[in-house]
């Protein structure tokens, strides 16, 4: 069955995450040290690595043969975890679990302890569509949590999540990616699929993308089925934009004097 670039190339490893290393150097180095947080708050726009961090971390708490703050990818802990098959990690959609009631069942299911890894992790995604009443029942157990739970909460609208939950994790913010790491990262997965993207091609689509790597991703996803190579052309026509050459008529017409000409191409 055929699977998505986005999901077969999402990154297993900090090290595989790009233009957020203030991020995972931190959070690799929490991780050796041994000192990490009971709670977490991952912020910024989409794409750039919130969820994809929040599995890692996870991972790389309980895994059994850590490397440098990286999970090893080969124990059982994280095959399970990689397969959706470990109980020790849960990940809640708050957007579609946004009730008191949801919340009231983690807190409960929260009193039994890890199955097999250490830590107990709650995932809670897109954080800030909780309700009112669910925030204050994820602020009972935040507050003074068993030492086997751990929180990773992640938004997009951090000014929506209230300031008593804010204090008490520990914040940190993704940044957009650049366009350069997202074109040098597409041109890696297309090398390993086998696709021909040209280095126009990769830029435009990391312009495109506008920060978001998944959004790349699908971009180039999409483009594959066209021509044999992946050049503007071909990465225009898949996203549906326009392209720049009725601009340039437009410009030779005002230069010319030519007012029919410029109507005609301004109408385009």
């Amino acid at each position: 069955m055929y699977k998505a670039l986005y999901r077969k190339w999402r990154p297993m490893t900090f090290d595989d995450v790009i233009s957020q290393q203030q991020t995972t150097d931190t959070l690799k180095n929490q991780i050796m040290s041994g000192k990490t947080a009971h709670a977490y708050l991952f912020t910024g726009s989409r794409g750039t690595g919130k969820t994809t961090c929040a599995r890692i971390l996870a991972k790389a708490v309980n895994c059994r043969n850590m490397k440098d703050g990286n999970p090893c990818l080969e124990c059982d802990i994280c095959r399970d975890a990689d397969s959706g098959a470990l109980t020790d990690i849960v990940e809640i959609d708050a957007a579609s679990n946004n009730g008191v009631d949801n919340i009231r069942d983690l807190r409960d299911a929260a009193v039994y302890t890890p199955d097999r890894g250490q830590y107990k992790i709650y995932i809670i995604d897109e954080v800030h569509m909780l309700s009112a009443g669910a925030f204050n029942a994820l602020l009972k157990i935040m507050e003074e949590p068993p030492p086997y739970i751990k929180f990773i909460l992640a938004t997009t609208e951090i000014h929506k999540v209230p300031a008593t939950i804010l204090s008490r994790c520990q914040r940190f913010d993704f940044r957009r990616i650049k366009p350069e790491d997202i074109a040098s990262r597409l041109k890696f997965i297309a090398e390993q699929e086998q696709l021909s993207l040209t280095d126009g091609g990769a830029a435009m689509i990391a312009k495109l993308a506008d920060g978001g790597m998944r959004d790349a991703v699908s971009l180039l996803d999409r483009c594959s089925v066209g021509d044999e190579v992946i050049d503007e052309n071909v990465v225009s026509a898949a996203a549906g934009i326009a392209g720049k050459e009725y601009l340039f008529g437009l410009l030779e017409a005002i230069d010319s004097g030519d007012t029919a000409k410029a109507d005609r191409k301004s109408v385009v």
